[in-house]
Parts: C-alpha cells; structure tokens; sequence
C-alpha cells in the first residue's frame, strides 16, 4: 500500500475541524478515491461512499434535493453502509458530475454535524467555476499531486532514516552518506522513467516490466485527452487544447523551454488561446511557470502571464509522450542525449507538490534562470536544474547574484553531484529537491 503525505492532512482535518466538509482535488488518477477509502477504513467503523458517476440515480435525487434534509435522504437512500452519528465518514465522489453539492454541503454540515463529510473528484478546476456558491468556512481543501519523490522512495521500501540523512546533509551543507547518494541518485533515475502516477508506481514496483508501465501512463494519457473531448466546449477548442497538451513534450525539448503559442497554429498569439491553456491547467494535468520581468520579491507582482513553461503534471507520462527509444537511452545511460526537460519536469512537479511557486526568468543582459522561489522571509532563491556533468556552468546564474538590486543571497544548483558549497552557491544532487521548500530554505540561513 503506497505511503502518501496527504493522509496526514485528512487526520489533521478529523482532529481539528469545526463544521467542515473536506475538498479532495486533483487531477485524475493521483490517488484522490484511494487515499479517501483508506483513511475511512482507519478512522471509521462505517463509510458512505456515492460515486456520481457510477450512480446516476444517486446524482438526480441529490440534484432534485431542496434542503439538507432531502439531500440526507437521499444518500440514506443509495448508502452501502450503516448510518450512524460519531461514527461514519461520507464520502462523495466524482462531485464534478453533481455540481450543486459543493453549494448545498454547507447545509448537510450544519443540520447533520455527527457526520463527516468528504467531497472529491476530477476536473474540479474546470468544473468548479459554475457553481453558484461555494460556502466559505464550511469546505476546507488539499490538492493531491502525483507521488513526489519521497513518496515514491518509500514505495520502494527507503526507509524514513535514509531521508533523516538528506535533511541533515542539506542542513550542514555536507555531503550525503555516499551508499545514502548512491541508492537515492539511482532511484531519481527511475522515478524519471516512472513518475508518480499511483498505478503506474505499484506496477513498477511489484514487476519492474517497462512494457507494462507504458501500458497504464498511456492509458493515463488516453483518458486525459479524452476528458478534453468530454468537459471542453466545442470542436474546435477541444482540438486546441489537445493540440496544447501534445505539444507539450516538443515544446521542453526546444533550448529556452518556453511554450511557443505560435506552434498551436501558424500566427497565433496568446490571447486567442489563453482559455485552452487555462482549461489544461485547471483539469490539473498541466503545470505553467511563468516568467518574471525581474527576479525580485515579491515575484508575483513581476509575473508575466503570456510568457511561461507548460510541464505535464508528472514526468512519467511525459517520458512516455517522448518515446520509448528516450527511455532506452536512460536506460544506457547515455550521455550525449538533453535530459533537461525532463530534470526540469520533475523539479518544477515536485516544487509545486511541496506548495512554491515556481517562476523563471530570462533577459538579455542576464540570460536565463531555470527557476525563482521565495522564501517564508521574502528572499528570491534562483535554482538552476543541470542533468549533464558540466554543472558548474552558470553565468546567467553567476550575474544574477552580482546584481545588488535582485536582492538575492544565494543560488541553488541541482545537479548530478553530491552536496558541494562553493562561496554564494550551493550545488546539491537534484533529488535533494525532495526536502526544498518555503521553510527548509530559509532555515538552511538562506
């Protein structure tokens, strides 16, 4: 059974709450229904569980629901098992084709407040933004992510000493346990190949079949693109956005990285399609980094929205976009082939997990910097993600710091080496991203 951080949040949610339901969203197939089963199962002697997908008849009597207590009817009605106050989780699923429960849980939670409620389901980003109220203090919410790096460490049986030991390798700024780098450097290598997709990684783990990985992160990628055909509006958006979404792997794979709109169709310009970038963002199986004018704080004020990176949501599948001859070449460990889209990926994905907001910036004078995140304290922290050996080459990185006016103190360089700190720049191995966030950074004395 595969570990996820998300669980602790659920039992922070059970042991703190007031009157709130819990929101579970994320993109499809990250865990969301697994992880809400398995919690149930550990903290409830009875879970109600309504898929409104699956039960039709469920969704129109809750749709057809006037007040609360015909809304508890009728999932008394369609409910599996036993209903009793203190001691059952309900658990509403695949909200995204029951839009209006989102507005009507803040009734159930205060008439039937014996019960827990959780609500989730996919494409919520996209779906959410018709319903008429979403009842503020009622709903707390966590966004799932694919597994992140650690998580996919512990589905292969690391155990929690080893991260001990990066923690406190990244805190003194010293090398990491050389059989700790090693085993770590190698399962990087393959979480690249097999991402985070929760499928995907138990069958990895049990088989270690590429053939059969590629089999699940495609029929992923099948069913995303089919969910474009089934929630986008009309043809012709339906096949930009899939035009977007394809296009995603060629677009990394160009030297600056940055999505070219123009590459949609001849001419294009962003504000054509700024609402099929959206939809893929909000479904979730995107993930856009934006440029910045200047890489100050406070970031968000310099964002430039017509200008970003557009990663996949998980780096598996965008291994699997690539093509297999891409993972024999990781496989042989090849080195004259550009991994750094994918190092990139799997950097900007696991940042995003970790709750920072990633940015880029990129100008003449200076050139580019893979990556900018603030800190908890409001200091730029630029990190540069090098997959090949000559990772001590960073002139862009080098004048960044030099520009007293950026305000930054010092750099980040993830790359394929153990832990080395050289005058204003740290070099760390880049599964070292795995403990890097808001509040590691600033008490590392960033």
């Amino acid at each position: 059974m595969l570990q996820r951080k998300a669980m602790k949040q659920l039992e922070f949610w059970r042991a703190h709450k007031a009157k709130q339901a819990m929101l579970v969203d994320g993109a499809r197939q990250v865990g969301k229904t697994h992880l809400v089963r398995t919690f149930g199962k550990a903290n409830y002697n009875h879970t109600i569980e309504i898929n409104f997908i699956d039960n039709e008849d469920a969704r129109d009597a809750i749709d057809a629901a006037h007040n609360a207590n015909d809304v508890f009817f009728a999932i008394s009605a369609y409910a599996n098992d036993d209903l009793i106050a203190g001691e059952t989780l309900i658990f509403l699923d695949e909200i995204q084709a029951c839009r209006d429960i989102v507005t009507k849980i803040k009734f159930l939670v205060d008439r039937f407040s014996g019960y827990d409620f959780i609500l989730s389901g996919s494409l919520l980003g996209v779906d959410l933004k018709s319903v008429r109220s979403v009842p503020v203090g009622y709903l707390d919410s966590i966004t799932m992510f694919p597994l992140d790096f650690e998580e996919y460490c512990w589905a292969n049986k690391v155990q929690p000493a080893v991260f001990d030991e990066v923690r406190s390798a990244f805190a003194q700024r010293r090398p990491v346990n050389d059989a700790v780098h090693r085993r770590l450097a190698g399962l990087f290598h393959e979480y690249l190949i097999v991402g985070g997709m929760p499928q995907a990684v138990e069958n990895f783990v049990q088989e270690h079949n590429i053939q059969s990985l590629r089999m699940y992160q495609q029929n992923i990628i099948d069913r995303y693109r089919e969910d474009i055909a089934q929630y986008a509006d009309g043809v012709e958006r339906v096949r930009a956005i899939r035009r977007i979404y394809d296009l995603i792997p060629a677009q990394l794979n160009q030297q600056n990285k940055r999505f070219k709109v123009a590459s949609v169709t001849a001419g294009a310009r962003y504000v054509r399609y700024q609402e099929e970038f959206l939809w893929l963002t909000d479904a979730g199986v995107a993930l856009p980094v934006y440029n910045v004018d200047e890489p100050r704080y406070p970031l968000m004020l310099a964002q430039k929205s017509n200008l970003f990176k557009l990663f996949a949501n998980d780096v598996g599948l965008l291994t699997c976009m690539c093509g297999m001859d891409v993972v024999r070449d990781m496989l042989r460990d090849r080195t004259d082939v550009n991994y750094g889209a994918l190092y990139e990926n799997a950097v900007a994905q696991e940042l995003i997990a970790h709750g920072v907001t990633p940015y880029y910036f990129k100008n003449n004078a200076i050139g580019e910097l893979d990556f900018l995140m603030e800190s908890s304290r409001g200091v730029v922290v630029p990190i540069e993600v090098k997959s090949g050996k000559t990772y001590n080459r960073h002139s862009a990185l080098n004048r960044a710091l030099a520009t007293p006016n950026y305000g930054m103190e010092r750099g980040v360089v993830l790359a394929e080496t153990n832990v080395q700190v050289q005058e204003r720049i740290d070099y760390l191995p880049v599964y070292m991203v795995a403990v890097l966030d808001r509040e590691t950074v600033v008490l590392q004395g960033m």
